[in-house]
């Protein structure tokens, strides 16, 4: 049915003809409760058709957030959208007003002149700048009981009568069982979308451990890791990960959640800096059907996804100013605010975020919330790259060697004792994610039967650029390249000099010349450069201003 009533014939009494009026708003509502029409076509209708019919000069529909025992106005109809939509932004504490007392007292009110009411809260008029006098005030009572109330109001005294009050209380009980039909009804659908959001993700997980064992260390920088880790599984805090790309920084969150009591409810990974504002917005928190071009139906965000779980907001230092405010009021009020809404829905969500970018400082500078970054970094884990925990490279490749040859059809090769000390001699500027990359290649490379040698690695990895030794030799300081991007010509050296360099000081030298060649490959790009690097702009910057790298 369309929700298009029109009024009777004219010539009728004016009594009569409110009468008839009434009694059809009842039928089309009662009708419209049958037929399940949505809430957000029936009830603003029906407030509208209420004030027309009962001549006031507004009407509303307030809703109980039992939580938070306040009153919103998520139905109004105001003479000015503007008033609408202050509405929109207010809450009615549930000991205030007269809709409050309607709530606690589920007895309908008829006051002819609110001025000389006690109970009358005039904040409301003050915010939005309406005029009351008279207001009719209805309880809506549902099944479980009153839900929230019906108010219709004049600017001037003695606008309504008893019959005006009884008509609307019948027509509150109707908007009562709607709503109430319409949210267990909405209940049931996102218990059906929660159930396959969970199917889902349990399904991806089995595929993925996330299991301390995973995470693979035995060096004094991940012993730190580890015991930081198992404080955070149990401390209910909100956890930043550090670190450049590659650490492991999912892993470390995925194991904080599935080692802690939230263990069997969602855990939800999001890239921030993978998606454009609006993307990320609708991603994060949801969007009504209609909201958007493209929204052809309600949607919800991985915030109310991951509800009694845990989010994984990676990149989180990519966010825009805008959405660093939304995020800002989950975090304080576990509100999320769906695209296209204007009631807020609440998530009991445990955020985990991750950044490789100097967040004190981008704070500090202004091009980072400061309130949202000790909101974030209330529980700061750093994880090291691999290059400061280069003991570790051997239990690396033997953790990864195993899987990679299965997931090839393969038996697990052997590495030769050279190889493996190239591997742990290399600095890794992708971390563990360039290892594995490096032993995909090698295994893919190594004929079954033979162990993995020297031939089987890159050539960029297998040993440092040719000239280093000589830079050292030659009484220079790392930065001996000074200057100009030098020119890079590809050449190994698989041994020492004669008259061998200190380890700190030869790696130095290789990280100069390693990092003057990227540079020359990414014409001088320095932010191309850093991500090609796995670090970011301003720690590349720091190591150039180090390395006299100009």
């Amino acid at each position: 049915m369309g929700l298009s009533w029109q009024g009777p014939e004219s010539g009728q009494g004016a009594e009569q003809d409110s009468k008839i009026r009434q009694l059809s708003l009842l039928c089309e509502v009662s009708q419209s409760i049958s037929e399940l029409i949505e809430l957000e076509r029936l009830v603003p209708f029906v407030i509208a058709k209420t004030k027309e019919i009962l001549h006031g000069d507004g009407a509303a529909v307030l809703l109980l957030d039992e939580e938070r025992q306040e009153l919103f106005f998520p139905f109004t109809a105001e003479a000015a959208p503007e008033v609408d939509h202050r509405l929109a932004e207010i809450r009615v504490p549930m000991d205030r007003g007269l809709a409050g007392w309607t709530v606690r007292h589920a007895e309908p009110q008829l006051v002819h002149d609110v001025t000389t009411d006690p109970r009358w809260y005039a904040d409301v008029d003050r915010q939005t700048g309406m005029v009351t006098r008279s207001l009719l005030s209805v309880p809506l009572r549902a099944q479980r009981g009153v839900i929230g109330v019906i108010q219709v109001r004049g600017e001037r005294a003695d606008a309504f009568t008893a019959a005006d009050l009884a008509f609307l209380d019948a027509l509150g009980r109707s908007i009562a069982t709607a709503i109430e039909n319409a949210r267990f009804c909405q209940r049931l659908k996102e218990s059906e979308a929660r159930l396959r959001d969970q199917v889902a993700l349990l399904h991806r997980e089995v595929a993925r451990s996330s299991r301390f064992s995973d995470i693979i260390g035995t060096s004094d920088a991940m012993q730190r890791v580890f015991r930081l880790v198992e404080a955070a599984v149990t401390a209910p805090v909100t956890v930043l990960l550090h670190g450049e790309t590659g650490t492991g920084k999912e892993l470390i969150a995925r194991a904080i959640h599935f080692n802690g009591p939230r263990h069997d409810r969602p855990f939800v990974a999001v890239n921030c800096g993978a998606l454009s504002e609006h993307l990320l917005e609708s991603e994060l928190f949801g969007h009504r059907k209609g909201a958007f071009t493209g929204a052809s139906e309600d949607r919800k965000g991985l915030f109310e996804v991951a509800d009694g779980g845990t989010i994984f907001l990676d990149e989180v230092g990519e966010m825009t100013a805008a959405m660093q405010v939304k995020l800002l009021r989950v975090l304080q009020d576990g509100e999320v605010l769906p695209v296209g809404e204007r009631a807020p829905r609440w998530v009991d969500v445990r955020v985990i975020s991750a950044t490789n970018r100097d967040l004190a400082r981008e704070s500090r500078e202004r091009r980072f919330r400061e309130d949202l970054y000790y909101r974030l970094n209330a529980f700061p884990i750093t994880l090291p790259p691999l290059r400061e925990r280069r003991d570790d490279v051997p239990l690396l490749v033997a953790h990864f060697l195993p899987r990679v040859a299965t997931r090839f059809g393969k038996p697990t090769p052997d590495v030769s004792p050279a190889a493996l000390r190239v591997l742990s001699a290399y600095p890794w500027p992708g971390n563990v994610r360039e290892l594995q990359n490096e032993l995909e290649r090698a295994v893919a490379l190594t004929p079954e039967g033979q162990a993995i040698d020297l031939s089987s690695l890159s050539t960029h990895v297998a040993a440092p650029p040719s000239g280093s030794s000589n830079l050292a030799a030659g009484g220079g300081s790392p930065g001996g390249a000074r200057g100009a991007y030098a020119p890079f010509d590809g050449a190994l050296v698989a041994e020492p000099s004669a008259a061998p360099e200190p380890l700190r000081r030869a790696r130095a030298t290789f990280e100069t010349q390693y990092i003057i060649a990227v540079l020359r490959q990414r014409g001088g790009n320095v932010s191309q450069a850093a991500e090609a690097l796995g670090l970011s702009r301003s720690m590349l910057h720091k190591k150039m201003k180090e390395y006299g790298i100009r």
